[in-house]
């Protein structure tokens, strides 16, 4: 096997009958000397313009060994198949490999993105190759994206040249990575238990790439405060490109609204409020915020986050010890109901 790979790699430097002899003589059908009359029989042959005659493999009369053409024409499948395999073809893979060590690529790095679908069409590879790297991938990236993801290299350039996947590959290029049964339970998730309709839920999943990065228990939580704790619709969280921003800044800038009196929990079935709009409270910046919509100064937001995660902790812990008490009080009643009657 070593060996082969040797052949492989080398087979423009070896003699026509050193590469021969490994595929032929190993299976008995050609020695060496037969291999030697032959070339000499059919060069001598050459310039006479007549075939080479039967006798060519071992004298005047002698017939060529048994199975041997077959043999030849199986051995020189195989020697180009396994140069076609390892990408070292002189006539395509050369040139291939030119053209991505122009991208930057390595030339280790080149070789192996041709094992990559090694039948696809040079002008397919490097089209999909420039789409990646334009998205903002390094060579490395792309490479090691490929090796796990082959099929993009079958994808339409003109899938991956389409502006709003451009837009949320180079916000979010872990979706490269991403389990398909991941990206699955989100979508389910989406449409199912927070009940967005088809158009907004392509529409998140445009504007905010990362939502199939969370998980959806957490997610769900996250709507679910949106939805009850605030009274925030589906059409307008989707205006207002909800899950961009985290949840727990979320939480701090709708709790600091809430205590300052500038925010109010509809009741339900009530439409007009005059809350802020969620756009506001997510995509200004925290200076906006607390300048135009809380008229508030940073030392006091930052004291009151303070203040916050601190009251966060107590209420883990009053949670804590409550299972605590709850776990020994049932711990005793099994004991207790474990004792004979008598007793």
């Amino acid at each position: 096997k070593f060996f082969l790979v040797r052949v492989v790699r080398h087979w423009h430097r070896l003699p026509r009958e050193a590469v021969l002899r490994f595929l032929l003589g190993r299976r008995g059908h050609a020695s060496t000397a037969s291999i030697r009359a032959a070339r000499a029989s059919n060069a001598g042959r050459s310039g006479s313009g007549t075939a080479p005659c039967p006798g060519a493999w071992g004298g005047a009369s002698a017939a060529p060994p048994r199975g041997g053409r077959a043999v030849a024409g199986m051995a020189g499948r195989l020697l180009r198949g396994c140069v076609r395999a390892a990408g070292l073809c002189p006539r395509r893979a050369c040139g291939e490999a030119a053209g991505l060590r122009d991208m930057g690529f390595s030339q280790e790095q080149a070789r192996r993105l041709l094992g990559v679908e090694s039948r696809l069409s040079p002008q397919r590879r490097e089209a999909a190759v420039a789409q990646l790297l334009l998205l903002g991938l390094n060579a490395e990236a792309t490479l090691g994206l490929l090796e796990r993801r082959p099929g993009l290299l079958r994808m339409p350039t003109e899938r991956l040249q389409e502006r709003r996947l451009q837009r949320a590959l180079i916000r979010c290029p872990e979706l490269f990575t991403l389990p398909r049964k991941r990206m699955a339970a989100v979508v389910r998730l989406l449409r199912e238990r927070c009940l967005f309709t088809a158009e907004q839920l392509r529409e998140v999943l445009w504007s905010c790439p990362n939502v199939l990065l969370e998980e959806p228990h957490q997610l769900h939580h996250h709507f679910q405060y949106v939805y009850f704790r605030m009274g925030v619709q589906q059409k307008e969280m989707v205006k207002a490109r909800l899950f961009r921003m985290p949840f727990a800044e979320l939480r701090s800038r709708h709790i600091f609204l809430e205590r300052r009196g500038q925010y109010q929990t509809p009741y339900k079935g009530q439409i007009q409020t005059n809350n802020p709009k969620l756009k506001d409270i997510i995509q200004l910046s925290e200076k906006d915020f607390l300048a135009n919509l809380a008229r508030s100064t940073p030392e006091e937001f930052e004291v009151f986050k303070q203040l916050l995660a601190r009251e966060e902790e107590e209420e883990e812990e009053e949670e804590e010890n409550r299972d605590a008490l709850y776990t020994e009080e049932d711990e005793d009643f099994d004991s207790e109901g474990s004792k004979p009657a008598w007793e």
